[in-house]
């Protein structure tokens, strides 16, 4: 039944990359920005990842939706300040259990980049700022429920249709009960992505995350393929990919995932 729920959810991951496509003049470039996490873009993805086989009896399903509009703010002629915000909206599902199904709203990861307007000479972009930990969990199963705060920084370069880069941050809870531990947690994202004419990009990256706590990190392999449509004049990169978990503890999921993504795209007039 799990099987089969994941082969519906690759196919309509599919048919959402390659049906209703459009041609635009610029849809490769704007392809290009969207592998940079720091572009001088405005950008709206949402993020849907399915996996399945969590906790200790691994009969925990997760559906979650993360919103991450991404918002650039020119500060002066050399330095913008990059906004980006992820909200984590989740379903989870208890299967042969009689726990009820918990829904709702996150912790917020809200990062600000402080990174140069201009690209330097050998075609590196970097930015570098706080990251922000926000409890606005709806429900404690979802959160972490305390305030954190570390740095983040992320390095990249782009050359004939390539990117390659990685994101990084570290969270320490500031805020917190005197009964639980501070939050330590490493996230590092490697990514590397291939952008193709027609504004098809091929991308793999891993999110490895390490909880100096527990010291157990989990590290899913994500395969995606995403393009640029023109939907009715609104930009949108639409597509679909494969997750791995090549790491995985007994609280995490296991196995195979998938993931759907749309990123409304606001290029400047």
């Amino acid at each position: 039944m799990r099987n089969r729920k994941l082969e519906i959810l690759l196919s309509l991951m599919l048919c959402s990359v390659f049906c209703n496509s459009q041609a635009f003049a610029d849809d490769a470039d704007l392809a290009k920005q969207l592998s940079n996490p720091v572009a001088n873009l405005v950008s709206v993805p949402f993020q849907f990842n399915y996996d399945e086989n969590i906790g200790a009896a691994e009969n925990i399903e997760r559906y979650q939706l993360n919103i991450q509009p991404v918002i650039p703010i020119e500060l002066n002629e050399n330095w913008n300040l990059i906004s980006r915000t992820v909200l984590p909206v989740t379903y989870q599902v208890y299967n042969e259990s009689n726990l009820e199904d918990d829904w709702g709203v996150g912790d917020i990861v809200q990062s600000l980049f402080f990174s140069p307007s201009k690209t330097s000479e050998s075609g590196i972009t970097w930015g570098v700022g706080p990251a922000i930990l926000l409890p606005t969990a709806s429900e404690k199963t979802l959160g972490a429920d305390q305030y954190g705060l570390g740095p983040t920084f992320v390095i990249l370069k782009q050359t004939h249709g390539w990117t390659v880069g990685a994101l990084a941050n570290h969270i320490w809870g500031v805020e917190h009960d005197d009964d639980v531990d501070a939050i330590s947690s490493t996230f590092v994202q490697p990514f590397v992505s291939y952008t193709y004419p027609n504004s098809t990009t091929v991308g793999l990256n891993t999110e490895t995350t390490y909880d100096w706590n527990s010291e157990e990190a989990t590290m899913p392999v994500n395969l995606t393929v995403t393009k640029v449509i023109n939907l009715n004049g609104q930009l949108i990169s639409v597509g679909a990919g494969a997750r791995y978990w090549a790491d995985d503890h007994d609280a995490s999921p296991k196995g195979w995932g998938a993931r759907l993504i749309a990123s409304f795209v606001f290029p400047k007039k």
